[in-house]
């Protein structure tokens, strides 16, 4: 069975890199690991089977009591973040083991998960792609209102499910099927095809992608990633 694949990292920002044909290829730059497996769950105990990484090393004045007591009973570093990945087979891994970014390679297909940019409070044209009203001939100051809220006297209220205006963003999302662009070992660095959820610096998960698809060949990239070039751009 092939391992499954999973890294906690850092959003660093986008750029873009060249292929050997000279086409741009829009990336983002994400710094992964070297995470540690803190925690293992198996089915005869758990009823079902994860490993649990730790990422980025802290201070143990900064954690909580259970949380350094968490890593203190398996004589583990201190680690600021700490995420469980569901996989299939965890004798694959032991407590104590480095993943590091060196696991994936170009061509791979990954999905990542993250916390989207919060948007604050928005009416509903940017919150959910709404039209305006028009502007001209007796509108009104309610060009862009949420419209109609619903029935007559039948059923007397608002449905479940209305769009209406709230806080937006600052939500987990997952964009599926990245392809992985190019991976520096030397500096725990992955470029993945493509945006991913949050601001820079934002934490994000990275694991195989659930999907199934024909490979896809990726052509060589830069030996070399920058991430202060990566963290100036948007």
């Amino acid at each position: 069975m092939q391992m499954q694949k999973a890294i906690i990292g850092k959003k660093v920002g986008m750029t873009q890199i060249f292929d050997e044909s000279g086409k741009v290829i829009p990336v983002t730059v994400i710094e992964a690991g070297p995470c540690v497996v803190t925690q293992k769950r198996t089915m005869e105990k758990d009823g079902y089977e994860s490993m649990q990484l730790g990422f980025e090393d802290v201070a143990e004045r900064k954690l909580t009591k259970p949380e350094a007591g968490h890593l203190k009973k398996e004589d583990l570093p201190m680690k600021r973040h700490l995420h469980e990945f569901r996989i299939e087979d965890v004798s694959q891994v032991d407590v104590g083991d480095i993943l590091k970014v060196d696991m994936f390679a170009a061509g791979e297909f990954v999905d990542v998960t993250g916390v989207s940019k919060g948007k604050g409070f928005q009416g509903t044209i940017k919150r959910w792609n709404g039209q305006r009203t028009p502007t001209s001939h007796g509108g009104g100051p309610v060009h862009r209102h949420a419209g109609s809220m619903g029935a007559n006297s039948t059923p007397s209220r608002i449905m479940k499910g209305k769009k209406m205006p709230g806080h937006m963003g600052a939500e987990q999302v997952t964009v599926q099927n990245l392809t992985v662009v190019k991976v520096d070992a030397e500096l725990n660095l992955i470029a993945v095809r493509g945006a991913v959820p949050g601001p820079k610096g934002g934490l994000v998960y990275i694991k195989n992608t659930v999907k199934t698809h024909r490979e896809k060949i990726v052509s060589n990239a830069p030996t070399r990633l920058n991430p202060q070039k990566a963290s100036a751009r948007r």
